[in-house]
């Protein structure tokens, strides 16, 4: 199979081009991917920590398999700053480990993940999955905007959202939120505070399926 890989900044220079097919095996992984140009390419192996794998325009872990036609970027570290968030509608598994190093700084003394994940009951049902349903558009600007709302009160480092679509089984994330920062009350009190507005502010619908029937869970009313 055939995939599209896509290179930057110093990745480009290394390599020497911004992007080429390449083509892989059935059941290769970004990782195994990375691997290859690592050792086509020594330079970019000394980066290896520092990188970040996408695929689809989407942040992947590296045992995330590929697919024929899929745009795969590696991303070395990016100009920005503190102020470097990320904020991301995945329609994947959620990787909250990666989510971490790449938002963590050498100056933060803090780090605060919340991971709200599926149970197995709602109110004496047993729940079989979930599916989530959004307004992308909309539901990414409000997303920004709870980040730019926590940053007007809390001293905070830097900060990711990354809210799951589709179907969910039990003890999968639907939402991570990262925040780091040089002090925990702040990352405590800025990570508290985004989840509680993520559940009024933006468009996103949840519906549990049971045994015995599935239901569209009614939330809090969306504030204006």
């Amino acid at each position: 199979m055939n995939v599209r890989v896509l290179f930057f900044g110093p990745l480009r220079e290394i390599t020497g081009v911004s992007e080429e097919a390449a083509t892989c095996n059935q059941g290769d992984t970004l990782g195994i991917l990375f691997d290859r140009y690592t050792a086509r390419f020594p330079a970019m192996a000394a980066m290896r920590e520092s990188i970040v794998l996408a695929r689809n325009r989407e942040f992947r872990p590296a045992d995330s398999a590929l697919s024929e036609g899929d745009e795969v970027a590696f991303l070395p570290p990016v100009s920005g700053g503190v102020e470097e968030d990320l904020i991301q509608i995945a329609d994947g598994p959620i990787d909250a480990r990666g989510l971490v190093t790449r938002l963590q700084r050498g100056e933060d003394g803090a780090v605060v993940t919340f991971e709200g994940v599926t149970r197995n009951n709602s109110k004496g049902r047993r729940t079989i999955r979930l599916e989530y349903e959004v307004y992308r558009p909309m539901a990414l600007e409000q997303m920004r905007a709870i980040v730019r709302e926590i940053r007007a009160k809390w001293q905070i480092g830097r900060m990711g959202i990354i809210h799951r679509l589709g179907s969910l089984e039990i003890g999968e994330a639907s939402v991570v939120i990262v925040v780091t920062s040089a002090h925990r009350a702040v990352a405590f009190e800025a990570c508290r505070y985004a989840i509680d507005r993520l559940k009024k502010t933006v468009p996103i619908w949840k519906k549990e399926f049971f045994e015995d029937g599935e239901v569209w869970v009614e939330g809090e009313v969306i504030s204006k």
